[in-house]
């Protein structure tokens, strides 16, 4: 197959972390042909949904990872399988690109479902599942803002669109700094932000279970560095071997035939405790954490996965 990558530029990922560039390995060593190019260089012309890339290989080597051909201008409906792996934040930039290429649909498979992406954004998708999550705000207002901490005492404030633990802070019963943070996100986005309660078992880990086409295939757990209340690796977090409880079975039964439905081929969902945070179908992550703990091959399976669809 054809196989193209929306993503971020290539030559900067970690080569032993980056889940995109073990699903461009496994497809190479499938026999695909692959093409990258970045968000900024998708576009559409008179009917045409069309980049500006490079057809590349990469392997296995610091420094040497990818080699990329001269860039071109292709067609993506000549493509079988475009793969939407930017990085968020979720912005309109982010949204325009969704939009452009669901414009493929009759002719090409673009994995996440960029439809489905577009409208069910990883912080805002968990809303359908009130039973499995903390109890949640999101609001611009502060005084509803006000109202949700006065009731819970400890809460995680974070903007509602972001990723990577970037801008989420734990404001305890004694904390004054609400209006401040309230003052500082409002005075440069229009976003609402997200409140939730603070969950305590974050200290025992922040667990990344990875589904692939609505089935669960695995977890790792994301344990916060000393001193810090994210778990995210991005911000020094712990990956650590675990299994899945029955209570992450019970989260993935509830949540996993609406993804696979939705065409969420490549999912990663957040479990602090009993609850469910996230449902990350954006660029989730994970990989290779997952396969270096449990030996098992998880690109495979969700190339198995999209193969079938393609079928």
């Amino acid at each position: 197959m054809k196989i193209a990558f929306q993503m971020d530029p290539i030559g900067d990922v970690n080569i032993d972390a980056d889940s995109s560039f073990r699903l461009a390995e496994e497809a190479q060593a499938r026999g695909h042909e692959l093409f990258f190019y970045t968000p900024d260089h998708l576009a559409y012309q008179e009917g045409r949904i069309t980049a500006r890339g490079h057809a590349f290989t990469v392997q296995r080597v610091q420094g040497d990872h990818a080699q990329l051909g001269p860039e071109i201008e292709v067609d993506l409906a000549d493509f079988d399988v475009v793969w939407l792996r930017q990085d968020p934040p979720f912005d309109m930039h982010y949204i325009t690109s969704t939009h452009l290429l669901d414009r493929l649909k009759e002719t090409t498979l673009v994995v996440n479902d960029p439809f489905w992406v577009r409208n069910y954004p990883e912080k805002l998708l968990v809303l359908d599942f009130p039973d499995l999550t903390p109890p949640t705000t999101i609001a611009r207002d502060l005084e509803t803002i006000k109202a949700f901490k006065a009731k819970h005492g400890d809460v995680i404030l974070k903007p509602l669109y972001g990723n990577g633990g970037a801008g989420v802070f734990r404001l305890d019963a004694q904390d004054r700094n609400l209006t401040s943070l309230h003052e500082l996100f409002t005075g440069f986005s229009r976003e609402p932000l997200i409140v939730q309660k603070f969950l305590p078992a974050v200290s025992k880990g922040d667990k990344r279970v990875i589904l692939v086409d609505g089935a669960p295939v695995g977890a790792i757990n994301r344990v916060p560095a000393t001193g810090e209340t994210r778990s995210n690796m991005h911000v020094g977090g712990r990956p650590e071997k675990i299994g899945l409880s029955d209570r992450d079975l019970e989260i993935c039964d509830a949540i996993g035939p609406l993804l696979k439905e939705k065409g969420q081929v490549f999912v990663g969902i957040d479990v602090i405790g009993d609850y469910l945070t996230e449902i990350n179908v954006t660029s989730p992550t994970g990989i290779q954490e997952l396969e270096r703990f449990d030996g098992v091959n998880i690109a495979a399976k969700i190339w198995d996965a999209i193969e079938a669809r393609r079928a």
